[in-house]
């Protein structure tokens, strides 16, 4: 009798242990992207425009290259305010070259710019869908597999955020 109580205990814990367990899943947010038209549309026109701006900074570097080429050649016959004259354009320049390259490449750049305009909605749409599906499914977290985002979803009531906060005074 007593091995019989002692299995229904462990049952009935089993039962209240599964039901109180946070359901979690994970989704690679990556493949889902790659699958969206739009998307991949997007990444093409990204791509052109950086392979575009990346041909004129390596032409403006070709340039201040041939600056500096002719420079050297010249060197020799010029008198000391040419030559400073010369090294001051060539400086010149370059600083204006690798100032191109930050407003397109940098992290505030044209090409970081286009891509929210072109990309943040899709992931927003995607994210919501994500988000959706959690609370239809009664998902409690949603992890990204495919980057080091992490967390795509949770569920507030598991945020201890607070408890820690208020512990901690």
């Amino acid at each position: 009798m007593t091995k019989l109580k002692l299995i229904a205990v462990f049952a009935l814990a089993l039962m209240t242990f599964t039901t109180q367990a946070q359901r979690i899943a994970y989704v690679d947010v990556d493949k889902i992207l790659e699958s969206i038209q739009e998307y991949q549309g997007a990444q093409q026109e990204l791509d052109r425009l950086a392979a575009k701006w990346r041909q004129e900074i390596a032409k403006e570097y070709d340039l201040i290259k041939g600056m500096y080429n002719r420079y050297q050649s010249e060197q020799v016959l010029l008198s000391e305010d040419a030559r400073r004259q010369r090294e001051e354009e060539i400086v010149a320049k370059e600083k204006e070259v690798r100032d191109m390259q930050k407003s397109r490449f940098g992290p505030e750049g044209g090409l970081f710019q286009r891509r929210q305009e072109l990309v943040r909605p899709i992931q927003d749409r995607v994210y919501g869908g994500i988000e959706a599906y959690a609370k239809e499914r009664g998902y409690d977290f949603i992890f990204d597999k495919s980057s080091a985002a992490g967390m795509i979803f949770s569920n507030p009531e598991y945020d201890k955020t607070g408890d820690i906060l208020n512990r901690l005074k």
